[in-house]
This record gives C-alpha cells, sequence and structure tokens, in this order.
C-alpha cells in the first residue's frame, strides 16, 4: 500500500510543479478576476463621450425625439442642424458630429428616418432612437385613431403569463432559472475536466513508456497501482486547482462592490434558492464520471509507446463526452424528452445528462439510484478490464494503430 501512496503523491507532486499546471491555474484565474470585475473595467476604461448626432428636421419632429430619449434615460446628444445636407455630412467627416439623422413624414402622416454615420458598426445609437422614433410613430398612429394616451399605455402592456408546475414536486420558475444557469456552468466544468484530466492520466502514462522509465517501475510497483495510483493521483491535482481558482473567485466577489455584483455582468449568478442537493449531485457525478472516463484513458494510454499517439487513440473515447455534452445541451431545452431520459442510464452519459435532469426536474430517487449503480457498476467494470490490459499494455512497444491492440495487451497479462 506504501508504493501505491508512493505513486499517487509522486504523480500529484510532479504535475503540481509542472509548468502547464502553474500556467493554466494562472490563466484560469486572471480570466476569473476579469469576469468578476468587468464591469469596473469596462467603466474605467470607456473614456468616450455621449454620442452627438445632428438632426436633419424638416417636419417639427426634433422637440419629440428629444422628450422621447429622455424618458429612455439615454445618454445620446441631439443637436438641431440647419444647413444642407453636403454640410451636414462635411460635419461629420471633420469630427465635429458622430452622425446625422435625417427626419422627414410619409404620406401616412408618421415619422420616416434616415441615419448616416462614417461606419454602422456602431449599433447602440441607432438601435435607441429607432426604438424612439417608433414610440412617437405609435402615439402619432393611436392619436389619429382616437387612442388615449393611457388606452395605449394599457396596449402596450405585456400580457400577464404565469407557469405553474402541476407535478408534485416540481421546481418553480425562479428554482428553474436558478438550476438552470447552475447546471449549465457544471455541464461545462464537468465536460473539460474529463477530457483535460483525463488525457493528463493517459499522457502520464505514455510519457513514461516513450523515456522507459516504466520498465523501472513494474518491476517495484504492481501495474494495478501504478494506474489507480496515476487516477487519484491526477484526480487530487483537479481538486486542488479547482479549490484554487474557487477560493480566489470567491475573493474577487467579496472585493465588488454589492451594487455592482447584483446590477453588473454577474448578476446573473443568484444561487440563493439553489437546492443543496444539487450542488452536492454535481459533486458525486463529477467525481464519478471523471473516474470512469480516467480508467479508461489510463488503459488506452497504455497501449502507446510515445506521447505522440495518444491523440489519435483516445479520440473515440472523447467521441463518447461530446455526444454525451450535447445531448446534455439539448436537454437544457428538453430535459423530459425521451432519449434525453434513456441516455442518461448509459454509464458514458450518465455524469452529464443525469445531473442535467436532476438539475431541471424532479426525478425520483430510485432513477438517480439506478443511474448511480449502472455508472459505478461501469467503473468497477473499466477498472478491472483497465487493470488487465495496463498490465499487459506497459510492456508493449512500438506503434499502436488501434484499441484492437487491447486484446494484445489482454494476452501479455496473462502471462
Amino acid at each position: 500500500m506504501n508504493k501505491f501512496f508512493i505513486v499517487l503523491s509522486q504523480t500529484y507532486i510532479n504535475r503540481l510543479k509542472s509548468k502547464s499546471f502553474l500556467v493554466t491555474t494562472a490563466l484560469t484565474i486572471l480570466m476569473v478576476f476579469l469576469i468578476s470585475n468587468l464591469s469596473g473595467i469596462f467603466e474605467r476604461f470607456d473614456t468616450s463621450e455621449a454620442d452627438r448626432v445632428g438632426v436633419v428636421d424638416a417636419n417639427d419632429y426634433y422637440p419629440l425625439l428629444e422628450n422621447q430619449l429622455k424618458m429612455m434615460e439615454s445618454e445620446i446628444v441631439l443637436e438641431p442642424f440647419d444647413g444642407t445636407e453636403n454640410e451636414a455630412l462635411q460635419a461629420v467627416e471633420e469630427g465635429e458630429l458622430d452622425s446625422l439623422l435625417f427626419l422627414e413624414e410619409n404620406n401616412a402622416g408618421v415619422p420616416v428616418a434616415t441615419y448616416k454615420a462614417q461606419t454602422v458598426a456602431e449599433q447602440q445609437t441607432p438601435q435607441v432612437l429607432e426604438a424612439a422614433l417608433q414610440q412617437i410613430k405609435s402615439s402619432i398612429a393611436a392619436e389619429k385613431a382616437g387612442v388615449t394616451s393611457e388606452q395605449l399605455l394599457e396596449i402596450d402592456q405585456p400580457v400577464q403569463f404565469e407557469k405553474i408546475a402541476l407535478e408534485e414536486g416540481a421546481k418553480t420558475e425562479d428554482e428553474l432559472a436558478q438550476a438552470r444557469v447552475f447546471v449549465y456552468i457544471l455541464l461545462f466544468v464537468i465536460y473539460f475536466s474529463v477530457i483535460f484530466y483525463g488525457n493528463m492520466v493517459a499522457v502520464e502514462v505514455a510519457t513514461e513508456k516513450s523515456s522507459r522509465v516504466m520498465e523501472i517501475l513494474i518491476s517495484s510497483v504492481s501495474p494495478v497501482k501504478q494506474m489507480f495510483g496515476k487516477i487519484l493521483g491526477v484526480a487530487l491535482l483537479g481538486l486542488t486547482q479547482y479549490g484554487i481558482i474557487i477560493l480566489c473567485g470567491y475573493l474577487f466577489m467579496q472585493g465588488n462592490d454589492d451594487n455592482v455584483t447584483q446590477t453588473g455582468f454577474l448578476s446573473f449568478l443568484d444561487f440563493s434558492n439553489l437546492s443543496p442537493s444539487l450542488v452536492i449531485y454535481a459533486i458525486v457525478f463529477f467525481i464519478l464520471g471523471y473516474l470512469l472516463y480516467a480508467t479508461i484513458l489510463a488503459m488506452v494510454g497504455s497501449l502507446v509507446s510515445r506521447a505522440e499517439e495518444v491523440q489519435q487513440l483516445i479520440l473515440p473515447v472523447q467521441f463518447l463526452i461530446i455526444i454525451a455534452f450535447f445531448i446534455a445541451m439539448f436537454g437544457l431545452g428538453n430535459p423530459s424528452a425521451p432519449f434525453v431520459t434513456i441516455a442518461s442510464y448509459i454509464p458514458f452519459f450518465t455524469p452529464v445528462v443525469m445531473f442535467l435532469r436532476i438539475g431541471m426536474l424532479a426525478v425520483p430517487f430510485w432513477e438517480i439510484a439506478i443511474s448511480l449503480s449502472l455508472l459505478i457498476g461501469a467503473i468497477v467494470l473499466f477498472g478491472i478490464l483497465g487493470a488487465k490490459v495496463y498490465r499487459g499494455g506497459v510492456l508493449m512497444y512500438g506503434k499502436s494503430s488501434s484499441l484492437k491492440d487491447i486484446s494484445k495487451a489482454l494476452k501479455l497479462s496473462k502471462k
């Protein structure tokens, strides 16, 4: 057992000190910092002044537009322009104005507008002007039809539409909104973690084989202890990395002004109504999903002799988690779809698809128990098979062309 912990600790410490771990951790922390301070960063670097729009008005719509923009609390500055169109265009070219708005009246007696600027790539200003003119047009049309302002306001009110779930234990709309964001984030975490850390296990094994270190290791430590030592060593590395990132994210959030956090970019990260059981299930499926794919990838990694060959051989395994991810993405919009339900019982898809269903639906515990049993059974099965393949695979050298080499490794393991 001491040898197992030696392999585990060596894998963990070596990877912890590696440049790839330090760089990816530092970059992720930087990204978390930028996201958590995005509103403040935009405000600090946004030194642009309010857009100055020259208005060429042929029918006295300027006062109506100015009042409407005030009601919308827009920062756009309107400047009436009495010169010719060529003079107005020259003012834009010389930077006196940012853009021009030509207002006219059509046969129906409502305003029509033409917006001109050096470039129309900037969309905010024309969108605000269009929305303001739309309100003016609606008011004019309503007045001509004999509709009062109170009646128009009532017409513009959105319909009251409330969603009520009849199923016992079903989540409310607010709970679903929070769960959807949480599940969406965790799906990406599980997906990238399984690929990144699982591949790390396969590369770790292949690298030792290519350097012939494996020949020394197998004479002192059994291949089975090596395999599971590496799997758990990388798992601890992943937990360490996520622990550092979550801690830094928490500290960054604490350093932010509460008002900025509540109204800014991170306002959607409100998990106050989130069920603690969903967090527990997220951790469980994350760990089990990693163990399943890491075991398979360690087995595959033992078949190759060079780290360069790993990507080609593990591609079929990666396709499984990619398929699971796309099923889960579809399931976010329709979690009760039959094929999503079926996929949640397939061990390769269970970590992400069943977790999705738990987050979005009131899934009976017996369904969760069945999927977890099948997933754990698959981990045990691939653990036993992987140990046998690993035992023979670490002794195989030469180019590995396909997963058919598993049979060769099994034969070697019996000798």
